[in-house]
């Protein structure tokens, strides 16, 4: 079933979809991430931090370090990975994920093949790596279909506001409604998170256009 045909059958579930799709278009964001350590070493680095943000960092990483691998990370000393954007926090997370990569412990070919619970009750193993990064890394990294990260915080205030609901949703809230939303749960956090970033962009362009009208005016005005 392609993507087409996937988002016209959860908007044929709930008009939520539909919505998504009105503010913000076809979905044509790439979410993707490279699987494997990089991909899980992204998803470190863009903790706390927005897209834009971390995707500059991640190309500093690169400039700096060439290719980044488990055993460049390794023999990188903390004062560049930290001029690239980690904290000290993150530096021990990479390195901690770099060296379970090296010495075995952490075999992304069998995470590939295990059940989505089982894969994310081994990734929440590695210091740094809590259920929303291992989540996020399923979903984009490995695409798989039916993940939900209800801990997203654009997710809760994005279904929040497009179903009209008063109060920021719980995980359980989100599991709930996003039940009949199976096997397409990954598709429908794509479009919520479409929606929320389109209403951004949005917002940040009119205030740019309002912005340049009153300088306009400003300069039309009599002295």
């Amino acid at each position: 079933m392609s993507i087409d045909d996937q988002t016209a059958r959860l908007a044929a579930l709930d008009p939520i979809f539909a919505e998504c799709l009105r503010v913000g278009g076809p979905l044509r964001r790439d979410f993707s991430r490279p699987s494997g350590f990089i991909g899980l070493l992204r998803m470190v680095m863009e903790q706390q931090l927005s897209t834009t943000v971390a995707l500059a960092l991640w190309d500093k990483l690169r400039s700096r370090l060439g290719d980044v691998t488990p055993d460049t990370i390794l023999n990188t000393d903390d004062d560049t990975l930290r001029a690239c954007g980690f904290s000290r926090q993150k530096v021990g997370y990479a390195r901690g994920l770099a060296q379970a990569v090296a010495d075995g412990r952490l075999d992304f070919d069998a995470i590939h093949r295990m059940p989505d619970e089982e894969a994310i009750a081994a990734l929440v193993t590695l210091k740094g790596i809590g259920r929303w990064s291992a989540e996020v890394y399923l979903m984009m990294a490995q695409d798989r279909p039916d993940i939900w990260p209800v801990g997203d915080l654009a997710i809760q205030l994005g279904v929040q506001r497009l179903k009209g609901w008063a109060d920021k949703p719980t995980p359980a809230q989100l599991l709930a409604v996003a039940e009949p939303w199976r096997p397409h749960r990954s598709l429908a956090a794509k479009l919520v998170w479409h929606h929320y970033v389109s209403l951004q962009e949005q917002a940040r362009a009119a205030k740019t256009t309002a912005g340049k009208a009153t300088a306009g005016k400003a300069k039309q005005a009599p002295r």
